[in-house]
């Protein structure tokens, strides 16, 4: 089953739809790293919801997803572009210890003070846009209801979420309600809003991840005249690079950098999404410092 996202509207109803599968990007993406299988299902769930809520935005920047908990996950993080390529990373404490059937709650909102941050980075996107974050205090039992919670306070929109995720797949449907104005002599199904959740009730998790995004569509909603649009194929893609590596060791400044290389000869930095490992040597930080980029015949990243 390929990755795909596929969005729908329901015929002359103020409901609009979307249902994501992650397969191939969702593997590629976590082979660089070994997370606790609850924390896997977590990030998972968090990455589909990400690419779901990217998909109903006009805009022509990031959406950067983040979880910040008070448990064992210190952060969840995904950031999606506009043609839905991604990434994401969990970042446990230190002293972390995961239980094998820990819940959200267990793992994240322990203490009641995680919050839930989704930012709208316009980058060097050209279109006049400006930066936005919403921030809300985690709320409910789940990724899903965290983010519904949030959509309600933050955006105002009245929304039902639906994941599942494991080693294979992450994967989720979106129902918003919506206001949608009935063409000319036509009288919009006030009821879809009911009808539409209760059915989507009805799926299983397993049917979320042994299921392709079609089938998923075609079994709920068979009876529903749905207006869809093409299918959207999301991707794995880290952003990371040497450059980009580099001007962050710019802001640390020299004195700091210069005290790493004396006590290990080298700076190393692993990329938290892909695992991509940059090193600097001595000669590297003075042309860095000296000019704001190393030699481009320096080896790229390891893996």
């Amino acid at each position: 089953m390929s990755d795909r996202l596929l969005k729908f509207l329901f015929h002359q109803a103020p409901v609009r739809g979307e249902v994501v599968r992650l397969s191939r990007s969702w593997q590629q993406m976590t082979a660089h790293h070994a997370y606790p299988e609850p924390v896997l299902r977590l990030l998972g769930e968090t990455t589909a919801a990400a690419t779901l809520l990217s998909a109903t935005i006009k805009f022509a920047g990031n959406l950067i997803l983040q979880i910040h908990g008070d448990g064992p996950v210190q952060l969840l993080v995904v950031e999606c572009r506009p043609d839905l390529a991604f990434r994401a990373t969990a970042k446990l404490r230190g002293d972390a210890r995961i239980d094998a059937e820990a819940g959200w709650r267990q793992l994240v909102n322990a203490g009641g003070m995680g919050r839930c941050a989704i930012t709208l980075d316009p980058g060097k996107s050209p279109a006049a846009q400006q930066r936005y974050q919403g921030i809300v205090p985690l709320q409910g039992s789940s990724v899903a209801e965290a983010l519904e919670a949030y959509l309600r306070q933050s955006e105002q929109i009245e929304s039902r979420l639906w994941l599942a995720a494991n080693q294979q797949a992450a994967t989720g449907m979106l129902l918003q309600r919506i206001a949608r104005p009935s063409a000319r002599g036509a009288d919009q199904d006030e009821d879809a809003w009911r009808r539409t959740t209760m059915l989507s009730d009805t799926v299983s998790t397993a049917e979320l991840l042994e299921t392709s995004a079609e089938e998923v569509v075609h079994r709920l909603f068979w009876q529903e005249r749905l207006e869809q649009y093409t299918p959207i194929t999301p991707r794995f893609a880290c952003s990371c690079s040497r450059l980009r590596t580099g001007r962050m060791l710019v802001t640390l400044g020299r004195n700091e950098v210069d005290s790493i290389l004396a006590e290990q000869g080298a700076v190393s930095v692993t990329c938290d999404f892909c695992s991509a490992l940059y090193s600097f040597d001595a000669v590297d930080v003075g042309q860095l410092f000296a000019t704001g980029s190393t030699d481009l015949s320096h080896p790229g990243p390891r893996h």
